[in-house]
C-alpha cells in the first residue's frame, strides 16, 4: 500500500514540475513547447558556417555576439522533411545540460508562436508508443483550446554522444 502511495506522489510531483510557461513553436504544422527557463533568446536566420563530418541535422555554427554556437535543425533531428527557410524561420537559442556542464545551442524551427502558461491539469503523460520508439525527450502533452502541444525536454533532444560532438565542433 505504501509503495503505490509513494508512486502516486512521485507522479503528481512530476506533473506539477511540468507546469509553467512554455515558448510554443511549429514544425511541419505541429505545435511544440519548450520551458521558457531553457530559452536564452530568439533570433532570425543568420549565416550558418557548415562544420564537416557532423550529423545531417547539425546545420553548423553561428557567431552570436562573439560566441560560437552550434545550430541544429529540429525538423531533421525528428526525421521530418527538410524545407527551405522563410522569413518566419527562427533560431531559438537554448541552454541544455551536457556531461561537461551546460552548453548553448541554436535550434531551427519553422515559426515561433507564443508563450503559454500551461497548468498541471492541462498536461497529460506521453502516450506509450511501444518499446521501439524513444519518446524520452517528450515531457508531456498539453491540451489547449487549439489542440495538443507536444512539450519537449530540450535536455533530452540530443544523446550524450551528440552533445559531446557539438561541444567539440565549437
Amino acid at each position: 500500500m505504501a509503495k503505490s502511495h509513494k508512486a502516486m506522489n512521485q507522479a503528481v510531483r512530476a506533473i506539477e514540475e511540468k507546469e509553467g510557461k512554455y515558448l510554443t513553436f511549429t514544425l511541419a504544422d505541429e505545435e511544440y513547447g519548450i520551458g521558457i527557463l531553457k530559452i536564452k533568446e530568439i533570433i532570425g536566420m543568420m549565416p550558418i558556417t557548415l562544420v564537416p563530418q557532423t550529423p545531417v541535422f547539425v546545420k553548423g555554427v553561428i557567431n552570436l555576439r562573439g560566441k560560437v554556437i552550434p545550430v541544429i535543425d529540429l525538423r531533421l533531428r525528428f526525421g521530418m522533411e527538410s524545407i527551405d527557410y522563410t522569413d518566419r524561420t527562427c533560431i531559438i537559442v537554448v541552454e541544455i545540460g551536457g556531461d561537461t556542464g551546460s552548453i548553448m545551442i541554436g535550434i531551427v524551427v519553422d515559426t515561433v508562436s507564443e508563450v503559454l502558461n500551461i497548468k498541471k491539469q492541462d498536461i497529460e503523460d506521453t502516450p506509450k508508443f511501444g518499446t521501439k520508439l524513444d519518446t524520452n525527450y517528450i515531457l508531456g502533452m498539453a491540451k489547449t483550446e487549439s489542440g495538443v502541444k507536444i512539450l519537449l525536454d530540450i535536455d533530452r533532444i540530443l544523446r550524450t554522444e551528440e552533445i559531446t560532438a557539438l561541444e567539440k565542433s565549437t
